[in-house]
């Protein structure tokens, strides 16, 4: 899929939580809802769009398709590897919903869900840059016909739920008719899979061959099918009104390795502390080119442990197996090279230089709150944000200045747009122009009407509320008060998504991929319901802020809603790549999102029985655990504790920089 997911801090700065915390009713109660069947609705509505969703039979395939499985790329992972053993994680708080898709879904736990470790019809490879990258995921090989737009694909006859049942053509046919429901609340959903929006048809020819056409001839047309992963028809014959809570403690049959036993569902929403995946010891992709060297831990752990202190402590006593060692506090400070757990090699310090296009950490800015529909409040703030203090003091020069919102996709990115900078003269004068010109006893800001310029900032990121602290002192030098509410990450991106905040500290996770995507975060369709009259270029009176959006600047632009268009539509780079620097002009010149800093690595430290492929990890990783190359060395994990004990004895240390794809500057 190509949702943008929210950046948050966990030890490792994963993904941020949302949502409500309503247990499951029991089963059997009274609170179970009864059993309905959608089967008549959704085939009524396969009839009643016969253009979209045609069925054919194997000997309309056409006869000259060049069928490939792009076995020629590397494998990934090891084959050193072993499988087996507990890998004990952290998570921030526990999951609002099990569900992926509706309200309160685009959350950190999504990642278990669905992310990480459902297998799609096809996956770029991590390793290798450039086109034709894709590798066989459920599909045991696909053919491109171009001049038609169209990708035919046919689905490996080993694919199969986790609960039982085979991946077929009906679960393709059925993605799109749940992805357009209204049903699920999900507004991505709906726009992205809308009948023409950018499909126009799926053709099921039987039960493992399926085609999808896609509205224009993208450059990526082979990711826009590829990348997805099929709907299981047979799970969500329930699917109604009610599906938000029908299914929101339900676990979704999954074609990865991990499960969620119902004894463990049933425990997990009892003590909520804990949730344990199961890997399927029959998972039909084990032997699979690709997979068979990954997914390794026999179970995943995931503790509940909302202090990052806490998980620093859990760490340090081998409760969890590793901790991401980003913040400069804890990679110099609170394990420096030369401390004794590390001099005597039983934890590892690993720092892995990857290649991809950044998280885009910043300050964006709600447009629809009332001091902030002034732009020139917005570049005033943007000249009272000191990141350049930010980024030497609390990340010791160790991160740069990002400058857009869509940096690190190469020659796809602006070239010449640059962050403004910390300057005070500019930005008072910039507030003065709003009307702020007098200073208040307290050093802040103040209107003819007597309003003071304090503005909220919501953070979800409890380790990097430091962060917010310096951004803090240095806007006071400006007059401008920034009150900082840090929650914990669920109610935090509830109130982001609601649009309930005036300033977000946030990150989205951008993806790799060939180019930045903008419709999700700045096309008026997700900022308004109805956001301009009828000429399509008068605000509406009457508009009203749409919800459950990744738009968190409410921005609504007709000249850039036609660009993002264009964009869109668009079936040449070079096109694309101008219409791209239009918008990140139109973007900077709107200043609702302050640029804030850029990570070119990550680090991270594990005990010694965490074990990594030779390289360390692939190309284009943004954590060390996303690809799921890792494994453990249960034999290794005594003798590790028992050296850990007496201190006369040690292992080789391990203090390793991977630089293989380290970028130059």
């Amino acid at each position: 899929m190509f949702l943008r997911r929210l950046l948050a801090v966990s030890c490792l700065l994963l993904a941020a939580c949302s949502g409500s915390k309503d247990p499951a009713p029991r089963a059997g109660s009274n609170d179970t809802p009864a059993t309905i069947d959608n089967t008549a609705e959704v085939q009524a509505y396969y009839a009643a769009h016969p253009d979209f969703f045609v069925s054919k039979t194997p000997a309309d395939l056409p006869s000259d398709l060049a069928w490939t499985d792009a076995g020629d790329l590397p494998e990934i992972g090891s084959p050193a590897r072993i499988r087996g053993g507990v890998w004990n994680e952290r998570i921030q708080d526990f999951p609002p919903t099990l569900r992926t898709v509706g309200p309160d879904s685009n959350n950190g736990f999504r990642n278990y869900l669905l992310d990480d470790y459902v297998i799609k019809f096809g996956h770029l490879h991590p390793d290798v840059a450039g086109p034709h990258r894709h590798y066989p995921g459920l599909a045991e090989a696909w053919a491109v016909d171009a001049p038609s737009r169209t990708v035919y694909v046919r689905l490996d006859p080993r694919a199969r739920w986790s609960d039982g049942p085979p991946v077929t053509t009906d679960d393709v046919f059925f993605m799109f008719w749940f992805y357009q429901s209204s049903y699920i609340q999900a507004p991505w959903y709906n726009n992205w899979f809308g009948i023409g929006e950018n499909y126009t048809c799926v053709t099921r020819y039987d039960d493992r061959t399926f085609a999808i056409t896609i509205k224009e001839a993208r450059p990526d047309m082979l990711a826009r099918v590829l990348e997805n992963s099929p709907v299981p028809r047979h799970f969500y014959r329930e699917v109604g009104p009610d599906f938000v809570t029908r299914y929101n403690w339900r676990f979704i049959p999954t074609t990865g390795p991990y499960v969620l036993t119902p004894a463990e569902q049933q425990r997990t929403l009892t003590n909520r502390n804990s949730i344990t995946f199961e890997r399927q010891p029959d998972w039909w992709a084990n032997d699979k080119r690709q997979f068979r060297y990954r997914f390794n831990p026999a179970q995943l752990r995931l503790r509940v442990i909302r202090e990052t202190p806490t998980a620093w402590e859990a760490f340090l006593a081998g409760e969890l197996e590793a901790f991401g060692m980003n913040l400069a506090e804890y990679h110099y400070d609170r394990l420096p090279d030369s401390d004794p757990r590390v001099t005597r090699g039983l934890i590892h310090k690993s720092t892995f230089f990857n290649d991809i296009p950044r998280p885009n950490y910043g300050l964006w800015m709600n447009t629809a709150r009332p001091l902030l529909a002034d732009r020139e409040i917005r570049l005033g703030i943007q000249y009272a944000l000191n990141w350049e203090l930010v980024i030497k003091q609390f990340f010791r020069d160790g991160y740069s200045r990002l400058n857009t919102p869509s940096d690190g996709f190469g020659d796809m990115s602006h070239p010449t747009l640059r962050a403004r900078p910390f300057d005070l003269a500019l930005a008072a004068e910039h507030f003065a122009r709003a009307g702020f010109r007098q200073r208040g006893p307290d050093g802040i800001l103040v209107n003819a009407a007597g309003t003071h310029l304090s503005l909220s900032v919501n953070n979800g990121y409890e380790s990097l509320t430091p962060v917010l602290v310096i951004l803090q002192q240095e806007a006071r030098k400006a007059g401008l008060d920034l009150q900082i509410e840090t929650l914990d990450s669920s109610a935090y991106w509830k109130k982001v998504q609601e649009k309930n905040h005036d300033l977000a500290f946030a990150a989205f996770n951008v993806g790799v991929e060939p180019f930045p995507r903008y419709w999700e975060c700045y096309h008026s369709n997700n900022a308004y319901d109805q956001p301009f009259l009828a000429d399509g270029l008068t605000p509406n009176p009457d508009r009203k802020v749409k919800v459950q959006t990744n738009n968190l600047q409410t921005i609504a632009i007709p000249a850039l809603d036609a660009l993002i268009t264009r964009y869109d539509r668009s079936e040449s780079l070079d096109e694309m790549r101008g219409l791209g620097r239009q918008i990140e002009e139109i973007l900077y010149e709107d200043a609702s999102f302050s640029p804030g800093f850029v990570r070119p690595f990550y680090r991270v430290a594990t005990w010694r029985w965490v074990r990594f492929p030779e390289n360390f990890n692939v190309r284009f990783s943004t954590d060390a655990f996303e690809q799921n190359v890792h494994w453990l060395d249960n034999a290794v994990r005594p003798e590790t504790l028992a050296v850990r004990r007496d201190e006369s004895k040690s292992f080789p240390p391990s203090v390793r920089s991977y630089e293989q794809w380290k970028v130059k500057e």
